[in-house]
C-alpha cells in the first residue's frame, strides 16, 4: 500500500514538474542572456589560462595578453546592457575603472562611505602599462572578475529577465551611458578601440532588442524606436574609427537623446515600475537627457517641499531673498550670504581667490563656490561633508570664521522683525510636521530663493533640446571635450560634473592642484580626506559642474587659477604630476594631452556655451525693521 502511494506521489510530482517546465520554458530573451553570459565566462577562463601559462611578462607575452583582453571586452559588450543594471557594485569587479573607489550614493549618504574594490580586464590592462609586473597580481584581477560573474547566474538575476519593466530600465541606463560614457574612454584605456567597441555594442544591443520584442510582443519597442536605432548604428558605422574625429555632438543630439525620449515614453506608456535603487534619482517624466529635471538630488525648497500653491511659494521666495541680503544672520550683523555669494556675480565672488574670514583680517582657505546648480549635487561642499543645502546654510551661518553666529541668536534676531515673524508664522501652517517656527524654516527660505536660479538653460542645452544652432568652434570644442581633452571622463553630461549615470552619487578626483602658479608645492588642503581618511581620498575634491564656469573665476578649490586658459594648460601638461608635484594617488591623467592652441580655444568656446541664460534680480531696497533698535542700522548686503 505504501509502495503504491509512493509511486503515485512520484507520478504526480513528475506531472507537476513537466507542467512547470513547460510554463517556465526560457524565452529567446532569456536564452540570449544565458548564452552570452556563458560565452563571456569562457573568454575570462581563456584569459586566465593565458596569464597563468605565461612564464615571463615581457613585451611579446603582454601583446598576446592584450589581444585576449580585447576579446573579453568585445564579449562583455553583449551583456553589459544587463550587468550594469542588475548588480552595479559587482560589475566593478568585472570592469572597474579603478582598483579602489570610495562611494556614498544617495540612498547611502547617511552612512559612512563604502569602499568599492574594482577588478577585471580594464584594471588589468592599465596594470600592464606599468613596470615590475607580477603575474599573480594580474591573475587576481581576472580571478576576481570570474568570481563576480557567478553573481549573474543566480535565479534572482534570471528573474529580472522575466520582466518587461526591467528591460526598459536597463535600456534607459544604456542610453544614458551611450551619451556620457561609452564614447569617451572612461573605461577603455586603449583609445583606438573606443569607437570599434561602440560599434560592437550597438549591434549586440540590437540583438537584445530583437529577442525582447519576440519574447514580449505586447510591450515591444515600437517601430519609431527601432528605425532610429538602426540609423544610429549606420551613423556610427560611417564615422571615423578615431574617437577624436568622431562626431559626438551629432551622435548625442540626433540619435541618443531622441532614443532616450522614446524609451521614456515607453516607461510612461507601460507604467513601468522600478524595484532598483539605481532609479532612485531618475525622473520618468523627463523626455530629454538635457532636461533640468532628468534627475533629482537636492530639495532647494527644504521644509517647504510639499507646498504647491504658487502664491505661497512666491512669498517664501520673497522672504528668502530678504534673508539672503540680510546681515542679521551673522554674529556681528555686518555679513550676509551675498557678502560672498554675490547675486550679480553668478552667486560667487570673481574678484578674490578666497573670501575674508569673519575677523576681517585673515582669508578662508577655499574659493567661494557658486550656488548655481548646487541642487544637483548629492553631497554638498567641495569635500562632500554636508548632505543638504539647508545644512550648508546652517553650517556657514554658525561657523565662527565665516558668519560667526549661533542658532539661538539667529532665530531670536530674525523673529524680532515683524515682517519675518508674520511670514514664518504663515509658512509654518504649511509644515504640520514642524508647526513651530524653526531654523529649518529660515534656512529653507534661503535655499528656495537661490535654488530657483538653477532652472535655467544654456545655448548648449537649447541645441540639444530645441535644435538651436551652435557655432562651429563650440561643436568642435564639445567633441574635443568628449575625446582628446579627456574632460568627459570626469565631467559627465548633462551637468558636466562628477555625477555620472544613473546620477545617484558624486565623484571625487585627485588632480594635484598646486598652492601657487609657480607649482612650488601641492596645496595642503586634504579635501575629502578630512571627511573620509584613506590613501585614495587625500587631496580629493568633488568634481564640480562646468556650467557657468566662464562666469565664476577664479578656479580650483583654492582659486589658484585666474583664467580658463590656465586651467586647460594645467590639465594639458598632466595635472600635478605633469608639473613635477608629488601626487601618488592622482586620478587625472598625468600624460600630456597635446592640445594645440586652436584646440584650447575651441574647448573654451564650448565651455562658454554652457553659460546659462539667467536674469538676476536687483537687491532689495531695504530690510525688515527689528524691535531691537541697534539692528535697524544694518545695511542691505552687509558691510564686508
Amino acid at each position: 500500500m505504501i509502495k503504491k502511494i509512493i509511486i503515485i506521489l512520484i507520478a504526480v510530482i513528475g506531472i507537476i514538474s513537466m507542467y512547470s517546465f513547460k510554463n517556465d520554458e526560457a524565452t529567446a530573451y532569456q536564452k540570449l542572456y544565458s548564452q552570452n553570459l556563458s560565452a563571456y565566462n569562457l573568454e575570462q577562463q581563456k584569459l586566465l589560462n593565458l596569464i597563468e601559462s605565461t612564464v615571463v611578462l615581457d613585451s611579446n607575452s603582454i601583446k598576446i595578453i592584450r589581444i585576449q583582453i580585447e576579446k573579453n571586452r568585445i564579449q562583455l559588450k553583449k551583456i553589459d546592457f544587463w550587468l550594469r543594471y542588475f548588480e552595479p557594485n559587482v560589475y566593478k569587479k568585472i570592469n572597474g575603472p579603478l582598483p579602489v573607489e570610495w562611494e556614498t550614493e544617495v540612498f547611502e549618504k547617511y552612512e559612512k562611505p563604502y569602499k568599492r574594490e574594482g577588478a577585471g580586464f580594464t584594471i588589468a590592462e592599465i596594470y600592464l602599462n606599468g613596470t615590475n609586473l607580477e603575474k599573480n597580481i594580474l591573475s587576481n584581477y581576472i580571478e576576481t572578475s570570474m568570481g563576480a560573474i557567478d553573481t549573474y547566474k543566480v535565479a534572482s538575476m534570471s528573474d529580472n529577465l522575466k520582466s518587461a519593466d526591467v528591460f526598459f530600465l536597463c535600456n534607459r541606463l544604456y542610453l544614458l551611458n551611450l551619451a556620457a560614457i561609452y564614447s569617451t574612454g572612461f573605461e577603455c584605456p586603449n583609445t583606438e578601440k573606443i569607437i570599434p567597441e561602440l560599434q560592437h555594442m550597438l549591434s549586440d544591443v540590437n540583438e537584445i532588442y530583437a529577442t525582447f520584442n519576440q519574447s514580449f510582443p505586447e510591450k515591444k519597442l515600437d517601430s519609431n524606436y527601432q528605425e532610429l536605432y538602426n540609423q544610429t548604428i549606420e551613423f556610427v558605422k560611417n564615422q571615423p574609427k578615431d574617437y577624436t574625429k568622431f562626431d559626438h555632438f551629432t551622435f548625442i543630439k540626433d540619435y541618443v537623446n531622441p532614443l532616450f525620449k522614446l524609451n521614456q515614453q515607453c516607461i510612461l506608456k507601460y507604467q513601468v515600475v522600478s524595484k532598483s535603487n539605481l532609479d532612485y534619482s531618475l525622473n520618468d517624466n523627463a523626455l530629454s537627457i538635457f532636461d533640468k529635471s532628468v534627475y533629482y538630488a537636492q530639495s532647494s525648497k527644504g521644509i517647504y517641499a510639499r507646498i504647491k500653491d504658487p502664491m505661497v511659494l512666491k512669498d517664501i521666495d520673497s522672504i528668502g531673498k530678504l534673508l539672503f541680503y540680510d546681515p542679521i544672520l551673522s554674529g556681528n550683523n555686518q555679513r550676509s550670504c551675498v557678502s560672498c555669494h554675490k547675486s550679480d556675480d553668478y552667486f560667487t565672488d570673481t574678484q578674490i581667490k578666497t573670501a575674508l574670514q569673519f575677523n576681517q583680517t585673515e582669508t578662508l582657505t577655499r574659493n567661494t563656490p557658486s550656488l548655481l546648480n548646487a541642487s544637483f549635487n548629492h553631497l554638498i561642499m567641495l569635500d562632500g561633508k554636508l548632505l543638504t543645502l539647508q545644512e550648508q546654510a546652517k553650517t556657514v551661518i554658525t561657523n565662527p570664521i565665516e558668519m560667526g553666529s549661533n542658532e539661538d541668536e539667529v532665530l531670536a534676531k530674525v523673529l524680532s522683525c515683524s515682517t519675518y515673524k508674520k511670514a514664518f508664522k504663515k509658512f509654518a501652517k504649511y509644515t504640520p510636521a514642524e508647526s513651530k517656527i524653526s531654523l529649518n524654516h529660515i534656512f529653507s527660505a534661503l535655499t528656495s530663493y537661490y535654488g530657483k536660479y538653477s532652472q535655467n538653460y544654456a545655448p548648449f542645452d537649447n541645441a540639444m533640446n530645441k535644435n538651436k544652432p551652435l557655432q562651429s568652434d563650440e561643436i568642435k570644442g564639445f567633441n574635443l571635450f568628449m575625446s582628446k581633452a579627456q574632460c568627459a571622463t570626469c565631467h559627465f553630461l548633462p551637468t558636466f560634473s562628477g555625477i555620472k549615470p544613473p546620477y545617484i552619487g558624486n565623484e571625487f578626483e585627485v588632480i594635484g592642484v598646486p598652492a601657487d602658479t609657480a607649482f612650488t608645492k601641492l596645496d595642503n588642503d586634504k579635501g575629502r580626506y578630512d571627511v573620509n581618511p584613506a590613501f585614495e581620498t587625500s587631496n580629493a575634491f568633488r568634481t564640480s559642474t562646468l556650467r557657468n564656469t566662464d562666469k565664476t573665476r577664479p578656479y580650483m578649490h583654492n582659486g589658484v587659477f585666474k583664467t580658463l586658459e590656465e586651467v586647460i594648460n594645467f590639465y594639458n601638461r598632466g595635472g600635478g604630476i605633469g608639473h613635477k608635484l608629488n601626487v601618488p594617488n592622482q586620478t587625472a591623467t598625468s600624460d600630456s594631452l597635446h592640445l594645440s592652441l586652436v584646440e584650447k580655444k575651441q574647448l573654451i568656446s564650448f565651455i562658454k556655451s554652457l553659460n546659462e541664460n539667467i536674469t538676476f534680480e536687483k537687491p532689495p531696497l531695504h530690510l525688515p525693521e527689528s524691535k531691537i533698535k541697534t539692528l535697524n542700522t544694518r545695511p542691505v548686503g552687509g558691510k564686508y
